[in-house]
């Protein structure tokens, strides 16, 4: 079919603006706006059939002639990014479903093979009236802010894309979990057994880190992204843990590194400190979840009676490098499946005693536990230091002193 007659069968279904003309055959040649496309269209026509060429000056069935207001949306989207820290943004749209229904039903009819999506033509345009309005970069794959448009409502909402950092951090105060937990009692909403805070613990390292973060790129929320994470009860010192902050939605975007590493340090003293590295994205927060970086950990046990260092030695050396079977402990029961894991003991070694206790180094696989490891809970993990000892045993203080981060080890 000659694009002649493809057209005239296009405004068959009515009149359309020069826009949505154009964008029928939006793929076919280059360097020209779909605006310029669907006028030489219309001049053709009229040239093919030897008649006055008129101009659209009607109401487009297909947008409804949208794009008369593209200036007028490129103000509002300059208006909604005012008080935002960016230098990248991209236009999206929320497409209204009359709209797509329109186009959608002429490219099927008509098996039109090279059409552009009135998406596509109202984010690049607006996005072009923004950036000479703003003096911004349109980013097409990572921008730091994106601006969607609703037609239906007139509205435009602001989608800030967080900014993430990656570094390690140390926990020296037992009693404080990795994470915020909500209340176990309301469930976040507030009760005299929480005292009205939703939460179950006070702070937590992801609060210690990110409520000074929150406040320096006055972001709406700060995320702890951890490999792995200790025990509520446990420090975590020697190199500390890999971790990647994401910063929810930042109004602010430039600060700098080093001064957030000396806030944190400053506002957590005593509790955490964090060795901050460089800016991350998002992706490598799944590859720092997903990894299975080996842990070593510093333990002070207490075994019942008393027993000679030699003989606690020749235990340990009969769980070097075995293979441990592991029924999901039963102080995690109740959040975790209950099955069945194995996990290798890679190193353990006695390096000296305190207050009549035994210290120990553990290296393990990731997964890992490690108060299991010693204690046999109840013979759910076998063998165990208690097994092999035949008499009880437990971990009364734990440390993590060494954690691989996914970029360091496997």
């Amino acid at each position: 079919m000659e694009i002649n007659e493809q057209v005239e069968k296009i405004l068959a279904y009515g009149d359309c603006c020069d826009h949505c003309l154009g964008r029928f055959f939006g793929k076919r040649s280059h360097g020209l706006t779909n605006d310029e496309r669907g006028r030489a269209l219309r001049i053709a026509r009229a040239l093919a059939a030897n008649q006055p060429y008129e101009r659209f000056s009607g109401t487009c069935w297909v947008c409804g002639n949208f794009f008369e207001s593209v200036a007028e949306w490129a103000g509002k989207v300059a208006t909604a990014l005012e008080g935002h820290e960016y230098k990248t943004f991209l236009v999206g749209c929320r497409v209204p479903p009359l709209i797509a229904e329109n186009e959608e039903m002429v490219w099927s009819d008509l098996s039109l093979g090279e059409p552009e999506p009135f998406k596509s033509e109202v984010n690049r345009e607006v996005g072009k009236a923004v950036s000479a309005i703003t003096g911004k970069v349109v980013d097409f794959k990572k921008p730091d802010i994106i601006a969607l448009l609703d037609p239906a409502s007139g509205i435009v909402d602001i989608q800030v894309n967080a900014l993430f950092f990656y570094g390690r951090y140390q926990k020296f105060e037992r009693g404080i979990p990795q994470t915020h937990w909500n209340c176990r009692t309301c469930g976040g909403a507030g009760c005299e057994k929480c005292n009205y805070t939703g939460k179950q613990y006070a702070d937590s390292v992801e609060e210690l880190i990110g409520r000074p973060v929150i406040g320096l790129f006055d972001a709406e929320d700060a995320v702890l992204h951890g490999a792995g994470r200790e025990d509520i009860d446990a420090r975590c010192v020697g190199t500390g843990r890999p971790f990647i902050l994401e910063i929810v939605a930042p109004k602010s975007r430039s600060v700098d590194l080093a001064a957030v590493e000396t806030e944190i340090n400053r506002t957590a003293e005593g509790r955490v400190s964090v060795a901050l590295s460089r800016w991350s994205d998002r992706s490598e927060v799944e590859t720092l979840k997903s990894s299975k970086a080996h842990k070593k950990y510093r333990i002070l046990v207490e075994v019942e009676g008393q027993i000679p260092a030699e003989t606690l030695v020749n235990a340990l050396n009969a769980l070097k490098g075995v293979t441990i079977q592991q029924r999901t402990p039963e102080r995690v029961a109740h959040r975790r499946a209950d099955k069945v894991r194995e996990r290798k003991v890679l190193d353990i070694e006695y390096v000296g005693e305190q207050d009549g206790k035994f210290i120990l180094e553990v290296l393990g696989e990731a997964g890992l536990y490690i108060k299991e490891l010693v204690s046999g809970d109840q013979g759910r993990t076998t063998p165990s230091l208690a097994e092999i000892l035949q008499r009880p045993a437990h971990v009364t203080s734990l440390d993590v002193v060494q954690v691989e981060g996914p970029q360091e080890g496997d």
